[in-house]
């Protein structure tokens, strides 16, 4: 899509703590075809001692191949049979470490993101939830692997969002992952709309 500059590929590198990339990534945009979100919530994932990261423990498979690298691709898993969630890869090829992106901030396409939800949803819903981004944006495990930083499918700069506006909590979602469950590893973008859940709200459907 024209008007969004591709990141540049020093915003992966090696030496930055998926952490900081997860906060970095607020601000920035997601590009897929006539679609754009601002990126408002995500989440970090930390390999193989993150039990709640899929590569918990060096598992490795077929389809978890893409969250073992390059830097700056997509990891895209589905959950319940049904809903999709996109990943981006952020350590170098054999660190199995990622941020997922939770919500966006609709900027281009909304009658296409609206259409695709296959319900009435108001903008700032259309993409609030892992699941909702890869409906609105149309995305899919065909696109897992893919190159996040050229194509039209891709991360666009954006605007950065200071530290005061950033807020963080446990991740959503990982009751199972023993103790890790409990680290403020999800990160948004305080006051935002747009995010999945403010945190003390009732749990939301499976898709958010």
């Amino acid at each position: 899509m024209d008007g969004y500059r591709v990141l540049d590929p020093s915003f992966f590198a090696p030496e930055r703590d998926t952490r900081e990339i997860a906060r970095a990534l607020l601000g920035q945009i997601l590009v897929h075809g006539t679609t754009a979100g601002r990126i408002v919530e995500t989440e970090a994932y930390l390999g193989v001692s993150d039990r709640a990261c899929h590569a918990w423990g060096g598992k490795r498979s077929p389809r978890l191949e893409p969250l073992y690298g390059p830097p700056g691709h997509a990891y895209i898993y589905l959950i319940y049979g049904m809903y999709h969630c996109l990943n981006v890869v952020t350590k170098p090829a054999g660190q199995p470490e990622c941020v997922l992106i939770r919500a966006l901030e609709p900027l281009a396409g909304l009658e296409a993101m609206a259409e695709r939800s296959g319900r009435k949803l108001p903008p700032a819903q259309l993409c609030a939830g892992p699941g909702r981004i890869c409906r609105a944006l149309e995305l899919d495990r065909s696109l897992s692997g893919v190159n996040l930083l050229a194509g039209d499918f891709f991360l666009a700069e954006g605007n950065g969002v200071p530290a005061e506006r950033i807020g963080s909590s446990p991740r959503i979602g990982v009751d199972y992952a023993g103790e890790d469950k409990d680290r403020p590893w999800r990160y948004y973008v305080k006051g935002s709309p747009f995010i999945s859940r403010v945190p003390g709200d009732k749990v939301k459907p499976a898709d958010s």
